[in-house]
Order: structure tokens, then C-alpha cells, then sequence
């Protein structure tokens, strides 16, 4: 599996980059691919998404996508996953895959000495009541698309605009909230990495 480092890229960008990408994998043309990266401030609004989930979006740009779920935020100081795995190898079984990133996450805080947790009927991962990962995926051709949103820096100010994955009275949250101290983002970067290798490396 590959693993491919972009930085900060801005949101349309990054899609593009996930087309090429995912059309190359469904060709053959590259192994199983997980692209991490940043985005500056954005609001994405899922196929299943509600306008009115968007409180108040002030300058942040908004953008629809194909993903599944509600609306969510991307800034820097959260990393951003997108897998492009073959899951024809996979099962075929899309919530398994979904159960399987939750899985990445979860062994993610744990690394922090964090006890994630899972709620019935909401993708996602949560420390209590609050949401600290995202989950939105597609497939085209049993190849996987979009994936996950980790908060890791304190300053998660952008998600006052929005009513996370639509799930009212539900609050944001992240790795550094949590742990109450700064978290180093290669650090986390690091963790990420290996915790989904130890998931997905060989799984079928």
C-alpha cells in the first residue's frame, strides 16, 4: 500500500487529485493508495446533506460533493484521509469498510490513551458525546473514494458554522481538547499512518 503525504491542499484540488487517482487504481495502474493531507477552512456537504445544517458559513467556502453523510468542516491542524482501496477485494461490503476506518480511529486515541467510542446509526467516532472523526465515502467499481476527518489542533472554531454530520446537539472536538496539550502534527500523522496499515494491510 502506498501512502502519499500532500500537505495543505485546497478542497477542489484535492478531488481532482482523488479522480486520477482513483481511476488509475480501478485500471490497475497503482496498488492500494492512501492519500493524507490538510485542507484550509471548507464546508462539505454531503449526498444526504441539509442546508439547514449550515448555520452560518460566514467567508467559509461550501462546497457539495459526492461523498455520503451531512455536512462537515476541513481546516489545518485536522488530517484528512482518502483511501483509494480496491474493495472488490475487499468483500464487496461497504459497511464493513465503514466499520473498519471507525476501527483506524478508534485504535488512533487509544495510541493517546483515549477510549474512543462508536454510536448505533452515526458513522463516525465520538469521545463521549463529542465528535472528534468524520466518515464519507463513494466507490466507483468497488474502489473506495472521500474517507475520514481527524481533528488534532485545539482550534476547531469552523465547526461553530454547522451542525456536525447533522447529528443536533452534538459538539465537535479534538486530539489536543482532549489530551488538554499540544499534539505534534507528524506525530499524529505517523499514528494515523500505522494504525490504518495495521488495518487494512492484507485485510480481505
Amino acid at each position: 500500500m502506498d501512502v502519499l503525504r500532500l500537505g495543505l491542499v485546497p478542497y477542489k484540488e484535492a478531488f481532482e487529485k482523488q479522480l486520477l487517482y482513483l481511476e488509475k487504481r480501478i485500471k490497475g495502474e497503482i496498488p492500494d493508495t492512501l492519500l493524507l493531507l490538510e485542507h484550509p477552512a471548507v464546508i462539505t456537504l454531503g449526498r444526504s446533506g441539509k442546508r439547514e445544517n449550515i448555520l452560518n458559513s460566514k467567508k467559509i467556502e461550501i462546497i457539495e460533493v459526492t461523498r455520503g453523510g451531512d455536512v462537515t468542516c476541513h481546516f489545518p491542524g485536522q488530517i484528512v484521509g482518502y483511501p483509494i482501496l480496491d474493495l472488490s477485494k475487499r468483500k464487496k461490503d461497504i459497511h464493513k469498510y465503514l466499520r473498519d476506518l471507525e476501527e483506524v480511529l478508534l485504535n488512533f486515541l487509544a495510541v493517546y490513551g483515549l477510549k474512543g467510542t462508536r454510536i448505533e446509526g452515526k458513522t463516525g467516532v465520538f469521545a463521549g458525546k463529542d465528535k472528534i472523526a468524520s466518515i464519507g465515502v463513494a466507490a466507483k467499481q468497488w474502489v473506495s473514494y472521500h474517507g475520514f476527518a481527524v481533528n488534532i489542533k485545539k482550534d476547531i472554531s469552523v465547526f461553530a458554522s454547522v451542525i456536525p454530520c447533522g447529528l443536533a446537539g452534538v459538539k465537535a472536538t479534538s486530539l489536543e481538547l482532549l489530551l488538554n496539550r499540544p499534539v505534534a502534527m507528524e506525530e499524529a500523522y505517523e499514528n494515523v499512518t500505522r494504525e490504518f496499515k495495521n488495518i487494512f494491510n492484507g485485510k480481505n
